[in-house]
């Protein structure tokens, strides 16, 4: 038999072989959903102030590229700083909490699953586009950098975070405080992949999206369901931003029609 942590040979046999018992607990772990609503609420209060601090000295907020960087990454950076630091506070650290265990297999499944994300992600961006229209087939961050002249320093490190910053952080926020939220309360991994997959989605607080971010979370969740560590979802995540990233890059430097 497979050792534990150790998925079986192939995506599908993996998949198929996840069982609907609960984790085992870990001792130790002495945080839970409460956890997992401070961080939300530090990412939604900080990017409501970073804005009304932004309004209130007249920026223009389509137009600032001080907004752009600062309202697009430092309210993730913080939510996930906040969940690190739950982890050291009232856990074992994010290494066994948020089962952050380095292994090459993860990083295989990782970019296996981060492939076939790119390809569900582009057949899923087409069909919603044609649903709701071109002109309503855009994230926020594409919103905010969409007219926007950026210049090419400001343009590098949105393409830095989209594609390598912004996924860890989502990862340690979403599949591994929140999954081991759920883990904790004894509920099955299905029950932390559907949940972790659903409010995800919902988190981006972008409702013309969720349906397509729901697609787009799946083969990510199933790397973290499967290998039962973050590492592999990390991975996934990364290479599913990377295309969207490089365009945004390439858009906002003007080298691509937006």
């Amino acid at each position: 038999m497979n050792p534990p942590d150790v998925p079986p040979t192939g995506l599908i046999a993996s998949v198929r072989a996840v069982g609907r018992e609960p984790e085992p607990a870990r001792s130790g772990q002495r945080w839970g959903f409460g956890a997992f609503l401070l961080v939300e609420a530090i990412f939604i209060l900080s990017a409501v102030f970073i804005t009304a601090i932004a309004r209130t000295s007249g920026t223009d907020l389509g137009n600032s590229v001080a907004f752009i960087l600062v309202g697009s990454i430092v309210p993730t950076v913080l939510a996930a700083a906040a969940a690190v630091a739950i982890t050291h506070l009232r856990g074992n650290g994010p290494l066994q909490d948020l089962r952050l265990g380095w292994d090459w297999a993860d990083v295989k499944v990782g970019l296996k699953l981060g492939a076939l994300g790119l390809v569900l992600t582009y057949v899923a961006a087409v069909v919603w586009s044609r649903v709701v229209g071109d002109q309503n087939a855009t994230s926020a961050i594409g919103e905010l950098v969409d007219g926007a002249a950026l210049p090419l320093g400001a343009a590098v490190a949105m393409f830095l975070y989209v594609c390598f910053l912004g996924p860890v952080c989502e990862e340690v926020i979403y599949r591994g405080l929140l999954w081991g939220a759920i883990e904790r309360q004894r509920w099955s991994r299905w029950a932390a992949f559907t949940l972790t997959t659903l409010i995800f989605a919902a988190s981006h607080l972008e409702p013309l999206r969720t349906s397509l971010l729901i697609v787009i979370a799946i083969p990510i969740g199933i790397a973290r369901l499967i290998t039962r560590r973050l590492t592999a979802s990390v991975v996934a995540h990364v290479v599913n931003n990377f295309l969207p990233g490089l365009t945004l890059l390439l858009v906002s430097v003007g080298v691509m029609p937006a």
